[in-house]
């Protein structure tokens, strides 16, 4: 029998096929509309087209890689290092040919069509009260006959002049102190640093005279499909900028557990992960700086909020018994660390970094700075918050008892596991409307404020085309294929027969639902397969049996509020979530988007001491749910599986929306349509 073609994996968008030995990454890509640029058509001059191959073993894929999976470093790809210089482990697409199964990653800064990462800062406001605080003092001049080093004069200073007692200094800033004092005739401003935990203070930033241009900090929500941070004020709280990019270990696995997995399995691969966040972070920090003209030097705080498995990552702790019962953590109160801790050398050595508090092994500290937020434990009606991403983060209670869980929804919320999915980016489908007659669609992409059915459409989409389908718009085009009977509650799409619209093709022994065809370019049609419905199916179960395990345990059966949070929580359509039971029933007027809420509590624990100890108050006063143990986690899991649920009414979505009860079990014609399986 003869070896199947080596296949080749992209990521982040996903992408995959087999193609013949000898065949270049960049043809590759190009035949499955992979967004990777090139500019001077393969010929090794412009190298836009840089990936970086992942080498390991991968049981999600079934891929054991190694260097050998490429060709060898080629004359081309030597000159071009030698001159201009490649970063470790990245290879010229146009020029590394595929030999043997391989998982290739394609960098922010090689694809055409950048990514859009919608986490953007929410206005909000904080009292200022920052960790870090300039002081200007004027010290006294060395005096041979008081020998009295430099440091002990400035701390005299401190306290004549602003009463400040007992200050440290970090060592990189002892090293400089003298020629900084002396720059300016003793004049010196000061950034102390306070802990809030014991009120030790210590000088992290130094500049000679008087420094009164902007100082800053950084509020970081790192994920684990995107790194977004907000770049503020440390004067006003003010978001100055808001920055992302695709979080590099997608590489090593689109979920968690897949990345757990590829520790436990590769020696050495905790370590991998770790490098690959930190360079993340690095590569970020340098951009947004650059973007904004200022000196990272001017950057005097950060705080980071990430889930278990990131936070131990960052960390540099092998997250395996996070992959197991009891999902102990290595550590779950906040800490206080400094930029050299983490090898962040895009910011000065001894930047302060706070991270929040863990609230369970699979609750992390972006749910804490999701409370922080919303602030569910002050709430006078019972309020479910649903931080929505590959492992969304679930929280239900008001002011008398608060719970949590985290639910394992996967990827396929942001277009990874769709067959025409792909993260949000110019040309994506993000908004779907569906003719409950004619089954004929209309859509809106990324880029385009136009309907594709308006006057200029086409003219608008001129450089970016419709190539995909993005999180919010598979959402909207399941619900949608609901509310107009293309799928019936079980999930199963109709036959043409049945449905009277030839937009219904045949796959193979299922149907699909064709969204976009381009007969022009003789593109592959955008489609909705009956895959897509149960990679979507799978995951909205997995969020619904969450906040129904946590609504069951609080002892209710009613939610009076719901809050969508996260980057993908705020661009969702709240009528197609519940349309799609991905949520509870709820009065609709009474479900909102808080936008990046996690986001929004690193904001105000970097701005505000306080709600620092607030929040490492609160989250040991939550109670956690473990979901992975859960007798009940798999009947609410099963239940929800139907769409929009198997046994729940939905009494207040059923007061706007008359949902068919139509059931495509049994096609007309030649072709007897089949249940999925395992639903």
């Amino acid at each position: 029998m003869t070896s199947p073609d080596p296949l080749i994996v992209f990521s982040p968008s996903g992408k995959r096929g087999r193609f013949p030995v000898g065949t270049p990454v960049l043809q590759a890509a190009r035949k499955l509309g992979v967004d990777l640029d090139s500019v001077c058509g393969g010929r090794g001059i412009c190298s836009r087209c840089q990936i970086t191959p992942s080498y390991g073993s991968f049981p999600k894929y079934q891929i054991e890689s190694s260097e050998k999976s490429l060709s060898e470093w080629n004359a081309i790809e030597e000159r071009y290092d030698r001159v201009r210089g490649l970063k470790t482990g990245r290879r010229l697409g146009c020029q590394a040919q595929i030999l043997a199964d391989i998982i290739v990653d394609v960098p922010p800064e090689s694809q055409v069509h950048k990514q859009v990462v919608r986490k953007a800062a929410d206005a909000r406001s904080v009292i200022m009260d920052p960790s870090t605080r300039l002081f200007y003092v004027e010290v006294q001049k060395p005096d041979m006959h008081k020998p009295e080093g430099d440091l002990e004069r400035v701390r005299k200073a401190l306290k004549e002049q602003w009463d400040i007692d007992n200050v440290g200094i970090c060592t990189s800033q002892l090293r400089i102190l003298q020629q900084i004092l002396r720059k300016d005739d003793f004049r010196i401003t000061l950034a102390i640093w306070e802990n809030h935990h014991n009120g030790e203070l210590k000088i992290t930033r130094l500049w000679s005279g008087f420094h009164e241009d902007p100082v800053f900090g950084l509020a970081i929500d790192l994920g684990s499909t995107t790194i977004a941070v907000h770049l503020c004020n440390l004067r006003d709280g003010s978001v100055l900028d808001s920055a992302g990019i695709m979080n590099p270990q997608i590489r090593f696995g689109e979920d968690l557990m897949s990345r757990v997995s590829y520790s436990m399995m590769n020696a050495g691969g905790d370590k991998e992960l770790t490098e690959a966040v930190r360079e993340g972070l690095n590569t970020v920090f340098e951009t947004i700086a650059e973007n904004n003209n200022i000196s990272i030097n001017s950057v005097l705080d950060v705080v980071i909020v990430c889930n278990p498995v990131m936070h131990h990552l960052l960390l540099g702790i092998d997250p395996v018994e996070l992959g197991q019962a009891p999902f102990a953590l290595a550590v779950s109160s906040s800490l206080n660390l400094i930029a050299s801790d983490l090898n962040l050398d895009s910011l000065e050595y001894s930047t302060p970094i706070y991270l929040f508090p863990c609230v369970a092994g699979h609750v992390g500290a972006d749910a804490a700075g999701v409370i922080l937020s919303e602030e569910p434990q002050k709430s006078d009606d019972k309020v479910l918050v649903v931080d929505v991403g590959t492992n969304a983060e679930i929280i239900f209670g008001d002011k008398t008892r608060v719970l949590a869980c985290s639910s394992p929804t996967g990827p396929a919320f942001e277009g990874a596991q769709i067959s025409s999915g792909q993260r949000a980016s110019p040309g994506s489908i993000e908004r779907v409307s569906i003719d409950p007659e004619t089954k004929v669609p209309r859509f809106r992409v990324i880029g385009s404020d136009l309907w594709s059915d308006e006057e200029g459409f086409q003219d608008v989409i001129l450089n970016t085309g419709v190539n995909g389908i993005c999180g919010s718009g598979i959402i909207e085009a399941i619900a949608e294929m609901r509310m107009t009977g293309i799928i019936d509650n079980s999930g199963l799409i109709g036959s043409p027969e049945t449905l009277g619209s030839n937009r219904i093709i045949a796959n193979g022994r299922t149907y699909s639902y064709v969204l976009y065809e381009d007969t022009e370019t003789g593109a592959p049609p955008i489609m909705v397969t009956q895959n897509d419905v149960r990679a979507i199916q799978l995951a909205k179960s997995a969020l619904y049996a969450g906040a129904k395990l946590l609504i069951e345990k609080f002892g209710t059966d009613k939610v009076d509020r719901i809050v969508l949070a996260g980057a993908f929580g705020s661009h969702i359509s709240t009528k197609h979530a519940m349309v799609l039971g991905m949520i509870p029933d709820c009065q609709l007027d009474k479900v909102v988007s808080s936008g990046n809420a996690a986001g929004t509590g690193a904001r105000i624990g970097l701005c505000n001491l306080e709600a620092r100890r607030e929040i490492e108050k609160t989250v040991f006063q939550i109670e956690k749910i473990e979901t992975a143990v859960e007798p009940k986690f798999q009947e609410h899991f099963v239940n929800a599986n139907a769409i929009p649920h198997a046994v729940d009414d939905f009494p207040e979505l059923n007061k706007l929306i008359n949902l068919p009860r139509n059931s495509h079990l049994v096609g007309s014609g030649k072709r007897r349509q089949r249940r999925p399986r395992n639903l």
